[in-house]
């Protein structure tokens, strides 16, 4: 844990990874609450999912933008406006479902909370980089963040389901949306690791998505968001299927304790190959490592193979986001990482939705082919394009430090 704890003593990065925590949280609870809720006051779990369908296609969208504001204005002075513009959403949201408001109300309003929910997960990526850039802690501080985002998608289902089933069905909603501002103000108020804005140049120059190197790794952040939602999907359709629906839950969680114990030795280890190698290795592993679902027919045979299958998810996003680090200009940061962000979230959906299909149709051990082949294809991606993954000459000397 040595290097963690290394990262930990940068001077004030308690009180940022704090605040971050809080804010994101709420980034596994809205749609799911929203789902809740939805269901609770109309009957119609369809309805709900498509409320909740409408936020996340409209969080992918503006994420970019919003990304790409930060890094010309800064973070505080983006995340401000955004923040107080979400929660009003928020509220007009739980008018509009509460009090019976046209439909088409109920959509604008969640489209618009999803657009504006706070991205105060790429924003301390961000800020990780600018204050380790070129050390060998960066890597590390990006595993420990991929650790936390596993660590509240474990969580924030969890407790909005339980707010909104035990208590009142607005109390996962409110909860998620007041987590989410409270989060973000307190993330903003954090103005000695903030990064300086890079204005003219960020604003007028390129988009991080024209760097060819993003649009790979943009295939490889939607194969992993695809991975993540079908196995979702499948996991639970396969212990319902072997009538063990109670342990479900314990099947999802397997799937993040395989991720979460490899992300953090992940960013002790002090690598050779370079990074867009590992890369290609990992994600061969991953499509490798999927393949015995399809076959297993026992729970408790199911849940070491989940767990073994998890391992190579979080290397894959620490890869990605390094690389996405190493491959812009400073300029154009938190824009690569909401790219990224926007590919993992729209391959969730897709990921998801086309398991549900192949559950209904072929059963649930086949679904998880519509989590194998993603993983194929973003393999051969990656080994078909390392050269555009290669670090930059100016950022070779700061990739050999990261890899120690």
């Amino acid at each position: 844990m040595s290097p963690y704890l290394h990262v930990l003593r940068t001077p004030h990065a308690v009180p940022m990874v704090l605040a971050a925590f809080i804010g994101r949280l709420p980034l596994s609870m809205v749609g799911l609450g929203c789902v809740l809720l939805v269901a609770d006051e109309t009957g119609s779990y369809g309805f709900g999912g498509a409320v909740a369908a409408a936020g996340a296609v409209t969080t992918a969208a503006a994420g970019p933008l919003l990304g790409r504001l930060a890094d010309s204005i800064g973070q505080r002075r983006t995340l401000l406006p955004v923040t107080v513009v979400f929660a009003a959403s928020g509220v007009a949201f739980l008018a509009a479902v509460k009090q019976d408001w046209p439909v088409w109300t109920v959509f604008l309003f969640a489209g618009l909370a999803g657009a504006c929910i706070p991205p105060v997960s790429s924003m301390i990526r961000v800020r990780w980089t600018h204050l380790l850039r070129g050390t060998s802690r960066l890597p590390a501080a990006l595993a420990m963040e991929s650790v936390v985002d596993e660590f509240v998608f474990i969580v924030g289902p969890v407790l909005v389901t339980f707010l909104s089933t035990t208590g009142h069905s607005t109390s996962g909603v409110v909860t998620a949306f007041v987590l989410a501002v409270v989060g973000s103000v307190l993330f903003a108020a954090q103005h000695r690791t903030e990064p300086p804005p890079h204005g003219h140049e960020s604003r007028n120059g390129p988009s991080a998505i024209r760097t060819p190197g993003i649009r790979v790794l943009f295939v490889v952040g939607a194969a992993v968001g695809a991975i993540l939602g079908t196995l979702e999907i499948a996991l639970v359709a396969f212990a319902d299927e072997v009538d063990a629906m109670s342990l479900s839950g314990v099947l999802i969680a397997g799937l993040a304790v395989g991720s979460m114990a490899s992300g953090i030795g992940w960013g002790t280890v002090h690598w050779q190959a370079p990074l867009n190698r590992r890369l290609a290795v990992v994600l061969v592993a991953l499509t490798v490592l999927i393949v015995p679902l399809l076959l297993i027919e026992s729970v408790w045979l199911m849940l070491p193979f989940v767990v073994v299958a998890g391992i190579s998810l979080s290397p894959s996003l620490i890869s990605s986001f390094t690389l996405a680090e190493l491959l812009v200009p400073r300029s154009a940061t938190t824009e690569a990482f909401t790219w990224i962000g926007t590919a993992l979230g729209l391959g969730v959906a897709v990921g998801a939705s086309l398991a549900g299909l192949v559950v209904d149709e072929y059963g649930a051990n086949a679904s998880f082919l519509v989590a194998i082949i993603p993983a194929g294809l973003a393999a051969l991606v990656v080994a078909a394009f390392q050269r555009l993954l290669v670090v930059p000459a100016e950022n070779a000397e700061a990739a050999e430090v990261m890899a120690g």
